[in-house]
């Protein structure tokens, strides 16, 4: 029997959810990871390199936390969502989004540090 009230629960809505998380996480751990060691491109560096790399180092590597951040909060509305069919669109949406954000993060770090010659 079907159910056509429109905040009827959706039996299969955390499929969406649960396979962004399967890629947001892990994802979200080796950028954290990798952004971690980036200072190691630059340990033979010295004076006004080294200072050129430390100053777009910690810019970049804010960006990167912040842009985590906001995938995980991407990924934890998509989880919270009530699980009516009004919400499957938006829960897709930012299921979706979650891991993309996760991309544009590391993007954008690589894009602002200033690295060795």
């Amino acid at each position: 029997m079907v159910d056509n009230r429109p905040n009827a629960a959706v039996p299969r809505a955390w499929i969406a959810p649960l396979i962004s998380t399967v890629i947001t996480l892990p994802a979200s751990l080796l950028a954290l990871f990798f952004g971690g060691l980036t200072p190691m491109a630059c340990d033979a560096c010295n004076g006004v390199e080294a200072e050129r790399f430390d100053q777009s180092f910690e810019i970049a590597f804010t960006v990167l936390q912040i842009g985590l951040a906001l995938s995980f909060v991407l990924l934890l509305v998509s989880w919270c969502l009530p699980w009516n069919e009004q919400n499957t669109i938006r829960r897709g949406a930012f299921a979706a989004l979650a891991p993309c954000t996760v991309l544009v993060a590391v993007v954008f770090f690589l894009g602002l540090i200033d690295g060795p010659n």
